[in-house]
């Protein structure tokens, strides 16, 4: 990673991580507590819908920001959702330079991807994590922790309810710049 690290202060570049992810009505299951001898149990409905969520962090190329995009969607993510996906991303940094950094993901390696980040050249390069190590995505540590807190435990009516908690965690990581670079720390990476 230092290569990139170079060679985004050199482009004046964002480092944008990525990855998807899914939620569905079932309950996280998490430990809590207890007074003795009162196990708690989580009564849900068994539904198995579920909504998949494409998440970016993103952070500056002199380690002075970092910026949160998500979007959430029914299914899971395929090709055209991820372009257009990466069409909104590039909407939000508005001509600004991006490295893209990704997983090995068959939708990452499709040919309407590839067509479309050649077309892409001029604002997005893209660079792929080690099939091995999905460990040094922070996004990942992103998933951990709002599965942690606003989706453990919870066994949510309805998709609706899902998603809303969702939005609330992200709401809570995008308010906390400390929390985003934790991520980036924890995945052994740093500026």
């Amino acid at each position: 990673m230092a290569s990139g690290k170079k060679n985004a202060r050199r482009r004046k570049a964002w480092i944008v991580f990525q990855d998807e992810s899914g939620v569905s009505e079932r309950p996280s299951v998490r430990r809590t507590w207890a007074p003795r001898g009162q196990t708690p149990t989580l009564i849900h409905a068994f539904n198995w819908g579920k909504i998949s969520v494409a998440a970016v962090l993103a952070y500056r190329w002199d380690g002075q920001r970092c910026r949160l995009y998500f979007q959430m969607r029914q299914g899971s993510y395929g090709p055209e959702s991820l372009v257009a996906f990466l069409q909104e991303l590039r909407r939000h940094f508005a001509g600004q330079r991006v490295i893209l950094v990704w997983d090995g993901l068959p939708a990452h390696k499709s040919r309407i991807m590839k067509e479309y980040l050649a077309r892409q050249r001029t604002w997005l390069s893209e660079e792929r994590l080690p099939g091995y190590a999905p460990d040094l995505n922070p996004v990942e540590m992103l998933w951990g922790n709002i599965k942690g807190q606003e989706l453990a435990n919870r066994c949510s009516a309805n998709l609706a309810e899902a998603a809303a908690a969702v939005s609330q965690g992200m709401a809570r990581v995008r308010q906390s710049q400390q929390l985003a670079f934790a991520f980036l720390d924890h995945a052994g990476l740093s500026f």
